[in-house]
């Protein structure tokens, strides 16, 4: 037998099951601060809440913690300032990379950045040093399907995208 307390299984699996919704709950209450920040905490008039808090409800987040999160970035309630910062530099290779990232601590995350591109054979470039080699063209709106998850909707559209 594996053990003799059934108790201390169950506790450990709860333990990771729930460590892994803290996680995923954690990033969506990130990315709820950010909505609010750039469209207000109306989602009948922030499309970008309105499509995270589908994303919270696909992941079983309870309603008191999506509301939480909405008071706190609409500034009701006392928490971490979250924004979005842009960071660009070169890959191994010369490769261009342009990293988005959502932070309450400007510092730290430049430094974690820094860390990334120069352990992988990067080095991280000045503000401008990349992006003019991008031009953002437009949005791609693409119909989700209920059987497909978001990365093999990615791959299948990629898969069929015109060469250039």
């Amino acid at each position: 037998m594996s053990g003799h307390s059934k108790w201390a299984n169950i506790r450990v699996k709860k333990g990771k099951t729930d460590a892994q919704r803290g996680k995923i709950f954690t990033k969506l209450g990130r990315e709820i601060a950010i909505a609010v920040k750039q469209g207000g905490p109306n989602p009948e008039s922030n499309s970008r809440l309105r499509d995270v808090i589908a994303k919270c409800k696909a992941a079983n987040m309870p309603n008191d913690n999506i509301n939480r999160s909405i008071r706190k970035a609409a500034g009701e309630d006392t928490g971490a300032n979250y924004e979005e910062i842009t960071y660009e530099g070169y890959g191994p290779g010369g490769v261009a990379v342009i990293v988005e990232a959502a932070t309450d601590n400007r510092n730290r995350t430049a430094g974690d950045i820094r860390h990334y591109f120069d352990k992988f054979g990067g080095n991280l470039g000045q503000t401008g040093s990349v992006s003019f080699i991008f031009n953002k063209k437009g949005v791609i709106l693409i119909e989700k399907a209920d059987n497909i998850s978001e990365d093999d909707l990615m791959m299948k559209h990629l898969r069929q995208a015109p060469k250039i």
